[in-house]
């Protein structure tokens, strides 16, 4: 069982920036693909991006593209998110998620674990 707990959610406003952390449990993190997903208020839980074990294929939902940057640091089992050139369209709920394959995916569905969440709320 894999234990995920995001953090450095929290308010921005717009151009502005934010940097998600996840940390989890495992002590095999680094054999775990992680990913990032959110959900916005009354919609459904949408993909943002994903990395492998190794950081050398990472992937983006194409309206983040160029504003995240997802990073990973194996030593201290965390995964970050890098958020610039925000906007109100990324208000969201934001998950972690990890998956035991070296292969990223944009399915949450191939996703086994999953943190809380952590809320990012962008102002005009």
């Amino acid at each position: 069982q894999v234990r995920l707990v995001e953090s450095g959610g929290g308010l921005a406003q717009a151009g502005g920036s934010l940097r998600l952390s996840c940390l989890a449990s495992e002590g095999a993190f680094h054999l775990y693909t992680m990913g990032w997903f959110r959900q916005a208020p009354g919609e459904e839980q949408v993909f943002v991006a994903s990395i492998n074990q190794r950081s050398d294929k990472t992937i983006y939902e194409d309206s983040v593209k160029g504003r995240f940057t997802l990073s990973r640091d194996n030593s201290k089992n965390l995964v970050y998110v890098q958020m610039t050139g925000l906007n109100p369209e990324d208000t969201a709920v934001y998950y972690c998620a990890a998956r035991y394959w070296d292969s990223v995916s944009a399915e949450n569905s191939r996703y086994s674990y999953w943190g809380q969440g952590t809320q990012v709320t962008v102002s005009e």
